[in-house]
């Protein structure tokens, strides 16, 4: 068997944050009286997005992410807010969605049966077990790994090195993660010197040098890859 171990990203791989994260901020802006306009929804997906870039980065850290995403929203519509509170409301809000992505379950499910699957995740712990076990996803994995609880987030080395170390009879070789993100997936795994999975249902054009080892469209796909 060409793999034994394989570690999975969870947001827009498993579970589909796009849809959650939507019925998150339509519930908070609901909450505070507040309309969502396209032109809101656009402005906080491009604070965020570089937030959490500057996370992978190591230019920042989890809390700030978190705690000053909607204060910067709302600076630039000129009010002032408690951004740590709407954050934390913000995240339970987000813990309510576990929508799987396709036939996600379906393939887990298929997978755990000849290798051994992990979680490898940058998400905020709380948020993620829950949204894991209400999706029925749990059973099915070894072990989760959360960045906020291991100390490093992907793509960094310590944080793979902190994996690997409690993964029992680890065979880099026979390792590989599948991901959404060029970044903290691909990126991480080439790191690591493992092979890498890249999941691209949009056939983003890659922008960067980073180069997975392999790539897909639909989670789907995956069999083949295994199975080549």
């Amino acid at each position: 068997m060409k793999f034994k171990t394989l570690l999975f990203d969870v947001d827009d791989t498993l579970l589909d944050f796009r849809l959650t994260e939507k019925k998150a901020l339509q519930a908070l802006f609901q909450e505070e009286n507040i309309l969502l306009t396209d032109e809101i929804e656009a402005t906080y997906q491009k604070i965020n997005r570089q937030l959490w870039r500057d996370f992978e980065q190591g230019k920042t850290d989890k809390a700030t992410v978190t705690d000053t995403r909607f204060s910067l929203l709302f600076e630039q519509l000129n009010k002032s807010v408690d951004g740590k509170e709407l954050g934390e409301k913000y995240r339970q809000h987000l813990s309510q969605g576990h929508d799987l992505l396709g036939n996600s379950k379906a393939i887990i499910e298929e997978l755990n049966k000849d290798y051994e699957l992990y979680i490898v995740t940058n998400g905020v712990a709380k948020t993620q077990y829950q949204r894991l076990n209400d999706s029925k996803l749990t059973p099915y994995f070894n072990d989760i790994f959360v960045s906020e609880e291991v100390g490093f987030q992907k793509p960094m080395i310590e944080y793979f090195d902190y994996v690997f170390k409690r993964i029992p009879d680890f065979d880099r070789e026979k390792t590989m993660i599948i991901g959404d993100s060029l970044v903290s997936d691909i990126q991480g795994g080439n790191l690591a010197e493992i092979q890498t999975l890249w999941l691209n249902p949009t056939k983003q054009l890659k922008e960067t040098a980073i180069q997975p080892t392999y790539e897909i469209s639909r989670l789907d796909d995956i069999f083949t890859v295994l199975n080549d």
